[in-house]
């Protein structure tokens, strides 16, 4: 089963419950004591005092499965929602947005959410991620919301991680790419000088685990290009596995998927000032082949 984690640092003394109403303000006082019953940790540990006493510097998460209480949609699944946004998981394969109406996207995926549960507003694109990745994207549920992301992105969205699964080992344990994108016919085109017309970026990385075949690799993103850590990847000779358009050729990988996956998301909110972490999983598949 799907289980997000939604993580706050305690920055003074405070009984769990207050703490958590003034965090998830959007939240009943109901609902958050029943989240209180099952879901939440402190330090690691699950706690279900209503006046446990926190003291500044531990750390309080939220975990719980997807789904429950909320629409469950074939292709994704909502981990988080209030007035304005939501937080989604992505499953490979889905669009996340397309200017052809019969398309199935995020966003029809979730405006059929929201006419269903007759919330009266549309989904507007943050951001996207190419069809075969999978991960945490931010869906407004406002033009005024998804704008306020647009005129500070960096600003706003402060951590923003992805895990990939490389062929081979990487030269170095951790190190930055920095090239000039341009757009072919079909891909895109990376050159370590600029052309005059390219699109700088720049992504750092670090190997997380290694096997006799494969690298484990987290992925930070100074610039959001299109299809920029599967070209990077290639760049460096160590390709994202199954990625038919810029691995290789010949991919005898026994997975049948792009092994890259988002998988962290850390955002202040655009209305209420509240900072917001998510984390999901590693894909289950991605550490199966660590094991080859």
């Amino acid at each position: 089963m799907f289980h997000v984690k939604q993580e706050y640092n305690v920055e003074k003394p405070q009984e769990l419950l207050a703490f958590l109403l003034e965090k998830m303000g959007d939240s009943s006082r109901t609902k958050v004591k029943e989240m209180l019953s099952h879901n939440v940790y402190v330090d690691g540990r699950r706690t279900s005092q209503f006046n446990f006493p926190l003291q500044a510097g531990m750390k309080v998460s939220i975990e719980k499965a997807s789904g429950k209480d909320r629409l469950r949609p074939r292709d994704l699944d909502i981990v988080y929602e209030d007035r304005h946004l939501l937080v989604v998981n992505k499953h490979e394969g889905l669009l996340s947005y397309s200017k052809h109406p019969q398309d199935r996207t995020v966003i029809s995926v979730i405006n059929q959410y929201l006419e269903a549960t007759k919330q009266r507003c549309h989904a507007h694109v943050v951001h996207r991620l190419d069809r075969d990745t999978s991960g945490l994207m931010l869906v407004a549920k406002s033009k005024e919301v998804s704008r306020k992301f647009e005129e500070d992105w960096k600003g706003k969205v402060f951590d923003r991680r992805y895990v990939a699964v490389a062929w081979g080992h990487l030269d170095a344990t951790h190190g930055e790419v920095r090239s000039w994108f341009t757009d072919g016919e079909y891909s895109v085109i990376s050159s370590p000088e600029d052309p005059g017309d390219g699109k700088l970026a720049v992504t750092h990385y670090k190997v997380l685990q290694t096997s006799r075949r494969y690298s484990l690799v987290e992925l930070k993103l100074d610039t959001g290009r299109r299809n920029q850590i599967r070209v990077h990847l290639r760049d460096l000779k160590h390709p994202v596995v199954h990625d038919p358009l810029y691995g290789y050729k010949e991919d005898l990988s026994p997975v049948n998927r792009l092994c890259l996956h988002a998988y962290v998301l850390a955002f202040e909110h655009p209305v209420t000032g509240r900072r917001h972490r998510f984390e999901t999983p590693v894909p289950a598949v991605f550490m199966k082949l660590m094991e080859i």
